[in-house]
């Protein structure tokens, strides 16, 4: 019971921010919707635009987008399924230090620099 209840809480958060995004867009859309309508309209000299209204849902569907977006990010990077420029930088190792050549004629440039 308590696997379903935490799939059941899981659910909702994602359903949740998607309705928001969904409301938001409907409030964008209905504000350029009815704008464009009183434009139409010829008893309304001066139609004016509901920004109130175009920036909250603006507001809204950001917000959900982001969070739909943030979460599918997180759970592929958590499975591994990120392109390589999306995961998280590993430090190279260090280089193995060169040890210095010493010059007692054994090496092969010596012996073609007659």
């Amino acid at each position: 019971m308590k696997l379903l209840i935490q799939r059941l809480i899981a659910i909702m958060m994602l359903v949740i921010p998607g309705i928001a995004a969904a409301y938001g867009f409907l409030l964008m859309k209905d504000a350029v919707y009815d704008y464009f309508a009183k434009i139409g309209d010829i008893n309304n000299s001066s139609p004016d635009f509901a920004w109130g209204m175009f920036i909250g849902g603006a507001i809204l569907f950001l917000i959900g987008i982001g969070f739909i977006g943030g979460w599918i990010f997180f759970r592929d990077r958590k499975h591994n399924y990120l392109s390589s420029r999306f995961r998280p930088k590993v430090p190279r190792p260090p280089r193995p230090q060169r040890t210095p050549q010493t010059n007692d004629g054994n090496s092969p440039q010596d012996a073609n620099s007659d």
